[in-house]
């Protein structure tokens, strides 16, 4: 019972460096062939058996003798058998750090070996990106994007949006005016439904309808995404609402997300709208797609709404998730300077 597994698994974003600590961590090679650094912790037999005389005395009440004759019999044999031979994984490979936290300069190795992987990973990432950023530039834009169509209304509310005189009571009640738009474009892409009749006003007469096949929800990506929320509360007074922060690290350039809430049963829903007003190199919208996907979500019940996008941006995506759905008014810029959400927001 004590060495069960648990019944789910924790997804970790976002980690600069995962440690794997244990007895075992490097006996089994699928494991060893995923580290990028195996480390062999050793100590001298006398200390490991004070140590385990002295643990198992005071917290757990067990004699000298019996802590002995333990040792003697199974602990000591066990670790020749199965433990020790990990130190030629590490050995052949790594390092081998003696003395444990005395060893200063073992510690030392191992900090810097720690950041230059972390460089060296960065640099792959970036140039995956700007692969991707080649690939996407002269490709034209997936099905799956859809351009909001430019009438004379939105016409004239995207001259009031970007002109920068434009007071902010009335910039968010021309943007909430789009932003309703917007999210009426998401769901009609990405909301299922089936056939459903009712009666009418008129006796004996029948409406042959639609209806949702199953819950919507949508998750706003922090703090960009709150400026479309009350565009989809007027479209879906009762839709639950989950939140992601993703941030740029402005070292490495690379998305990291920092926090999220999100449904346990998001999985089972009809469609999944990720709301953020804008995109530029599309690095948060492939993170947030990752969390959805990794929370059981098909792709193709994912639609991304946003207010603008860079071309780049949105073929980078497109690359990645074929599958999903993009809603977007306004092909700009790839970096274009995120000015949305702090006029909106005002800060």
């Amino acid at each position: 019972e004590k060495h069960a597994r648990l019944d789910k698994t924790t997804t970790i974003y976002s980690p600069h460096v995962i440690i794997l600590e244990g007895i075992f961590a490097l006996h089994d090679q699928r494991v060893t062939d995923m580290l990028d650094m195996k480390i062999f912790a050793e100590a001298d037999a006398d200390l490991c058996l004070s140590r385990r005389i002295l643990r198992d005395v005071r917290e757990r009440g067990r004699d000298i003798e019996g802590c002995v004759k333990q040792w003697f019999a199974f602990v000591k044999p066990n670790f020749h058998k199965f433990v020790e031979p990990q130190r030629m994984v590490a050995e052949q490979t790594d390092i081998i750090v003696p003395r444990g936290i005395e060893n200063k300069v073992a510690i030392s190795m191992v900090s810097d070996q720690i950041l230059k992987t972390l460089h060296h990973k960065s640099r792959l990432h970036q140039l995956e990106l700007k692969r991707l950023g080649k690939v996407a530039e002269n490709n034209p834009l997936s099905r799956n994007v859809i351009i909001v169509q430019h009438t004379n209304q939105i016409r004239g509310i995207n001259t009031l949006l970007m002109n920068p005189e434009i007071d902010r009571e009335d910039f968010i009640f021309y943007f909430d005016r789009l932003a309703v738009m917007l999210v009426e474009h998401g769901t009609d892409a990405g909301m299922r439904y089936k056939p459903f009749v009712v009666d009418t006003p008129v006796p004996g007469r029948q409406y042959r309808g639609l209806q949702l096949d199953g819950e919507p929800s949508a998750i706003v990506i922090l703090r960009g995404g709150s400026c479309l929320e009350t565009g989809l509360k007027r479209v879906l007074p009762d839709c639950r609402t989950g939140r992601m922060l993703i941030q740029t690290n402005y070292r490495t350039g690379e998305p990291e997300l920092h926090f999220h809430s999100i449904a346990p049963d998001i999985s089972e829903h009809n469609c999944v709208l990720l709301l953020d007003p804008q995109m530029s190199s599309g690095g948060a919208a492939l993170m947030s797609v990752r969390v959805l996907l990794d929370h059981g979500v098909p792709q193709d019940r994912i639609v991304f709404v946003t207010y603008m996008a860079g071309k780049n941006g949105l073929n980078r995506l497109m690359t990645v998730y074929p599958a999903i759905k993009v809603v977007v008014c306004r092909i700009v810029e790839d970096m274009e300077f995120r000015w949305v959400e702090s006029k909106y927001l005002g800060c």
